[in-house]
């Protein structure tokens, strides 16, 4: 049985990283055609039907484009950077149950790398990790623009993980676990998180998922690197795949966090039955999809808007939503 839980832990694993990864490049072509049509443009239509092999080529450009380390960086720091960034994404991924268990050949898979009475923690503090990629990508680049940069982001990063702990913990007072298999466990008994106890958890899924947008870096908070400044933000001085990896933990982090969300508040995979599992994936899809439209639709705010909207408005609500389940349940 040891050898058995070793082949197919290896074997989930490999799966997350290939497909993720590809879903990463795929969620690029997406991205560039929601923004077209949104914006009345065609987006992507030259490589293949409907530009469809778009994010082939794109991966192949990334890997033999030349990777260029710039004078006077400090290079051992700038080559691991992007490195952390992909890594810390893929890592945090190991506590998300990606579909029910089901059985194959009479035996049970378990879509979930491990599933640790902690899962939520856990992913939240991996993923609180990762700012130190766009951080000392910043640092060890030889350009004060990078350096601004990777500061602001680092201080959006560490502000709204304040939030998204402060957001869950209502949730979690009520389900007595971290484990978001747990969690589903319990909305199958008790009905969606989004709907319990007097709008608590409507306000801590509301309060998640802006956290989430500040957490993947996505517009209205995409304060790291500005799509209207000339500059990459940290990224400016990276070439090749080591900018690749940079933009495939980004989308990692998209898909994931669209996973954890459902999974948190609106009933997960349910029952475990086919159409559970298909919800799930229905859920996620959406959650990815408002990444885009969002992009689509809104511009960003200023650094200090910010920083204002999290500490003075997000942060007093969560607490204030914590004390109100804390009393709700006594």
């Amino acid at each position: 049985m040891e050898v058995a839980y070793l082949i197919e832990t290896v074997i989930k694993v490999v799966v997350v990283l290939l497909v993720f990864s590809a879903l990463a490049g795929i969620g690029t072509y997406f991205e560039r055609k929601v923004l077209a049509f949104m914006q009345r443009r065609l987006g992507p239509m030259n490589v293949g039907p409907y530009g469809m092999l778009q994010f082939g080529a794109d991966a192949i450009k990334l890997f033999t484009k030349e990777d260029i380390i710039p004078s006077n960086v400090v290079a051992p720091i700038f080559k691991i950077a992007p490195v952390i960034t992909a890594a810390t994404a893929f890592i945090a991924a190991a506590a998300i149950p990606f579909l029910p268990e089901f059985t194959i050949f009479g035996y049970t898979v378990h879509p979930i790398v491990s599933d640790i009475n902690i899962g939520i923690l856990y992913i939240l503090g991996v993923m609180g990790v990762g700012l130190y990629g766009p951080l000392l990508g910043g640092m060890a680049s030889a350009n004060k623009f990078s350096l601004l940069s990777a500061a602001r982001g680092a201080a959006v990063f560490i502000s709204y993980e304040v939030v998204t702990g402060l957001s869950i913990l209502a949730p979690i007072m009520m389900v007595g676990s971290l484990s978001l298999i747990d969690f589903n466990d319990y909305q199958l008994e008790n009905g969606w998180m989004i709907f319990n106890m007097y709008g608590v958890g409507f306000v801590a899924f509301i309060l998640f998922w802006i956290a989430g947008f500040a957490e993947t870096g996505r517009t209205p908070f995409h304060l790291i690197a500005n799509d209207h400044e000339i500059i990459d933000g940290f990224g400016t001085e990276y070439s090749g795949m080591r900018w690749g990896l940079f933009f495939i933990g980004e989308y990692a982090n998209m898909f994931f966090i669209s996973f954890v969300i459902p999974l948190l508040f609106l009933g997960g995979y349910g029952d475990g039955s086919f159409l559970g599992a298909m919800a799930l994936l229905g859920k996620m899809s959406f959650f990815f999809f408002f990444f885009l439209w969002t992009r689509a639709a809104w511009p960003d705010v200023r650094p200090d808007q910010l920083m204002w909207l999290c500490w003075k408005v997000l942060m007093p609500i969560a607490v204030l939503n914590i004390l109100i389940a804390a009393i709700v349940m006594i």
